[in-house]
């Protein structure tokens, strides 16, 4: 597949379609090839975002004048593990699934 590129020549016509020559073309499909390549890193991060915040969220449980109930410490303990338990990126896109509004599905991030 030939990929272009538009340009504008001076005194001519504007918006002209030219063909990549060999040497951009590598350097698009290797710039193409690193940002699909990093799709699960960038996933796993989003992640590790959205767990932080949870935690941070319940954090004020783990002081010591409250009792944490046992589901939430259950729970927080499941949010710091999911980097070990969720690996692959058909896992991390599950964990980002979303409904029509936007909120995530997956049960994990629900706080008991």
């Amino acid at each position: 597949m030939v990929d272009y590129r538009q340009i504008t020549v001076i005194g001519g016509e504007s918006n002209k379609k030219v063909a990549l020559t060999s040497e951009e073309q590598a350097v698009k499909d290797a710039e193409e090839k690193a940002w699909t390549d990093g799709s699960a890193n960038r996933k796993l991060n989003i992640i590790k975002q959205l767990r932080n915040q949870k935690l941070q969220e319940t954090d004020y449980m783990a002081n010591s004048d409250y009792t944490m109930p046992d589901n939430i410490k259950t729970w927080r303990q499941e949010l710091r593990d999911l980097p070990q338990t969720y690996t692959t990126e058909e896992e991390y896109n599950e964990l980002l699934a979303t409904d029509e509004q936007g909120n995530l599905t997956h049960s994990v991030w629900s706080k008991p």
